[in-house]
Order: C-alpha cells, then structure tokens, then sequence
C-alpha cells in the first residue's frame, strides 16, 4: 500500500471499522514468521509488554524474555520508588474504586531512588533476557545512563504525546540525537499518532517509535484534554513515515502499535495496517504472572493535578503463555495472540510480517457482527 493509499485510508479507520480482506493465497500458519527485529535484537514474536506497573515487573519481563517478546519496565514506577513494590501492588488491588485515584496519587508522590534503578535492572539480567527500561523525556537523560551501566539493552523514552521538537523551561531539552550518542543502545521513543511527528522522529536516529494516543483501555487523555486519533488511523500514517523514511535513507526504523488492542483481530489489524509489533498492557495484565493482580492503570493516573487514567479490573484469564500461545479456553480472541496472528497471516498468504503489511483493508463497520444473531443475543 503506497502513501496516497495511506492518506485517503486515514480519514476514517478505527479498529472496530476495519477488516483485512483474505488473499488469493493461503499458507500453513506454521509456515508464517512473525519475527521482530529492534536494533541489533531479534525477538520470535512482535509483542512488547507495555511500560505499566499493574503490567510488568522484573519477573515479568524474565518470563516475557524467555517466552519470546520484550516486557518494558517503567523505571519510574513503584519498582523504582519502593523496596517493597510487591506490597504496595497488592495495597492498590485492595483499595475500594472510590478511593483508588487518591492513592495512586499518594504512593507515586514517593520520591525515586536512583539506587532500585541499577537493581531493577540486574534482576531482570540475571534471567538472561534482554531489559528494556522506560523513562519520560524530563528524567531520560540524567537516569538512563543509570540504567545502559547496569545493564539496559534497550531504552525506552514514553509520554503521552512526544515529539522531535519539544519546548521546555530547561536551558536544553530533551535532544534524541544526543541521547542516542550518549547511551549507545536501541532507543525507542513515544508515543506520537501522524505522519509529520513520526518522521521527525525517526530523523532523530532512534530505532523505533510507539504508535497511539489515548486508546489504551485504562487511559482517559481523549476525555480529559480531548487530544487522541483512533489507533488504525495513526498505524497507517506512521507507517507511511517509516516508508518514506526508509526509500529516502536506506535504514528502517520499527513502528509499535501501543494501545486499543483487545484480541487476535485487533493485533492482525495493527499489523496489517503497517505496525512491525505491538505493545500490549491490558490484555497481558490478565496473566497470572501480572504484578497487578488482575487490575491495571495508566501511568498518566497518578498525575497530582491532573489524572489521565482510570484502575480498571481486568481479572484473571491465565498464564502468560496461554494468553500469548494458547491453548486458549474463550472463543473471543483474547487468548492465544500469536496464534491469531499466524492464522490471518495464514489466510491472506502473508510469510512474514512485511509481507502482511501489504494485506488489503476494508472499511467495514458491521462485519464483526454480520450473521452473528445468536452470538449476539447470548452476549447481550
């Protein structure tokens, strides 16, 4: 799908208006590759866990390692502020929802300790994975050579909305270029959701970019300030940036869709719409392994002044590895997400994940629920 495509696709496309049109070619899913590679890293499967505290903790991030993906801790979270995090996780699954916003406030009101930064980041080491770090631009450039000497592979700059020329009150900002010569790893930055910010970005010289502004299902930025573009949207108009990009120059900078994805049809879309992979907190916070125990919140939650996020329950639904591998024990697509992706690879004759790049979308608002009656009144 070439740029024009891309600029007419824009207008309308969100993830419950979109479906991907099945190929004149079909393959074995077992044939299907769905390998990501970041930096000098390859992981088996495409899938990031998200930089939440309810998402990963450093044993997450070993189980996710060892299972084939990539888990992001936030080095700013509790993990960072509290010897014990475990407790204070367990204190904000307790607490009732009317008072949970005030605490959140509370408890990330703790100053950080940059001394946890070091020993976060040797915990997850010490399972023979590769660490991704996470830090907003403010704290990016005096904390991640923190994180890189202890042992970082990969770091990663988030906010809620970042661009390539931000202005600040410090006598130098936040430069990308300078970061990357200063720490000498992959860095991956967001998130943005259009085409002009994604390739400012990528002029930067980082290695990847996230994609999505207010789609995560416990983030309210889209209610609060208004500022969000419905995920499918922004996928296409990045990904034509990271196109443009790579014909001009020769080096291909990932896109990371981060947000709205629910099930195995969500994750083929985001794929097919031109994200490399994907960056899931919801969905992965129904593991077992979960440090949330079974709810989730936005990072932007514990704003002192001003809240964009909202603890949501999201329960339980198995093992890390089921969720991402199956078997899965529900028929709505919210199990076994690798499995999904391998069988509508299969289906529109996609061998890897350029390939499924190039799948045909269709605006189609219904066809989830075409002929589905009886499904629908039962869920009803």
């Amino acid at each position: 799908m070439g740029v024009p495509q891309f600029k007419e696709l824009r207008r309308v496309y969100g993830f419950d208006e979109v479906s991907i049109s099945p190929g004149p070619v079909t393959i074995n899913p077992d044939q299907a590759s769905v390998e990501f590679p970041l930096g000098a890293f390859n992981f088996a499967i495409p899938v990031l866990a998200s930089a939440m505290d309810a998402v990963v903790s450093p044993s997450f991030a070993v189980k996710m390692g060892k299972l084939g993906g990539l888990g992001v801790l936030n080095l700013e979270g509790v993990w960072c502020r509290y010897e014990d995090a475990e407790g204070v996780l367990q204190e904000l699954a307790n607490t009732p929802q009317e008072k949970i916003t005030a605490l959140l406030q509370k408890l990330y009101s703790a100053p950080l300790k940059e001394g946890l930064i070091g020993q976060r980041v040797r915990e997850i080491k010490s399972g023979g994975v590769v660490c991704a770090v996470s830090f907003t631009p403010q704290n990016a450039k005096r904390m991640s050579p923190i994180a890189v000497e202890a042992g970082a592979d990969i770091l990663v700059v988030q906010a809620t909305v970042t661009t390539a020329r931000h202005v600040s009150k410090s006598y130098r900002g936040l430069v990308f270029s300078e970061l990357i010569d200063m720490v000498k790893v992959p860095v991956v930055v967001g998130n943005c959701a259009t085409y002009d910010a994604a390739l400012e970005l990528m002029e930067t010289g980082i290695d990847g970019v996230l994609i999505g502004v207010g789609p995560g299902a416990a983030c309210t930025t889209r209610e609060v300030v208004g500022v969000g573009i419905p995920q499918i949207t922004a996928t296409l108009d990045c990904a034509a940036a990271r196109e443009e990009y790579y014909q001009r120059t020769g080096r291909y900078v990932a896109v990371i869709t981060d947000g709205g994805i629910r099930t195995g049809g969500d994750l083929c879309k985001a794929i097919a719409a031109g994200a490399d992979a994907v960056m899931l907190g919801t969905p992965l916070s129904q593991a077992v392994e979960a440090p949330g125990h079974g709810y989730n919140w936005g990072m932007a939650t514990p704003h002192p002044a001003l809240p964009r996020g909202t603890r949501i329950k999201t329960g339980t639904k198995g093992t890390l590895e089921q969720i991402l591998f199956g078997p899965a024990t529900v028929t709505d697509g919210t199990m076994n997400l690798v499995g999904s992706l391998r069988m509508g690879m299969g289906m529109v004759g996609a061998f890897n994940i350029r390939e499924m790049q190039r799948a045909p979308l269709l605006y189609a608002p219904d066809i989830k629920a075409e002929g589905k009656i009886f499904q629908m009144a039962q869920r009803g």
